[in-house]
């Protein structure tokens, strides 16, 4: 099976360069290239990618934005965000606008080969920075609810014992 990727980044240069890595793997086949969110959204009906790797800041709408609309639009297209900013709040709102995978652009060719493969098969894939921020956020954020503790059964009344309410 071919991997159908679109490239969506504001430097034209970078997507040069995003789209040799891709076209040098076996089973990747570039289908379109944007240069905004704007055209990113539009990408999914005139090219019908698998995968879109999207960059985050870019003019008109941004990646997250973009990424918001794609994946509510069509679901079934994995977007991995791939940006220079190592920044926090962008992964995360990356991650709740629906992103698959959020990898920074210092990545080896290699690696973001097998990052367009894992989200593709709807694997998850996150720079370890980035990792590392998300397991503290959720770490440090209170479970949204607790079941309440269950009454000890000493605690019963002979009713409650027997089912009676």
């Amino acid at each position: 099976m071919t991997i159908r990727v679109a490239i969506v980044d504001d430097q034209e240069l970078v997507r040069l360069g995003l789209r040799m890595v891709l076209q040098a793997a076996d089973g990747i086949e570039v289908v379109g290239e944007a240069s905004d969110g704007d055209e990113a959204v539009a990408l999914v009906e005139s090219c019908a990618p698998d995968v879109i790797l999207m960059d985050v800041r870019m003019p008109r709408m941004n990646g997250v934005e973009a990424t918001r609309q794609v994946v509510g639009h069509c679901p079934s297209v994995r977007v991995l965000v791939l940006t220079t900013f190592d920044v926090d709040e962008y992964a995360f709102d990356a991650i709740r606008a629906g992103a698959a995978g959020f990898l920074l652009k210092d990545v080896r060719g290699a690696e973001l080969v097998d990052a367009v493969v894992a989200v593709a098969r709807g694997d998850a894939v996150m720079s370890p920075r980035i990792t590392r921020a998300l397991v503290d956020a959720y770490a440090a954020t209170p479970p949204a609810r607790t079941a309440p503790a269950p009454v000890p059964v000493d605690d019963l009344t002979e009713r409650e014992r027997q089912g009676g309410g």
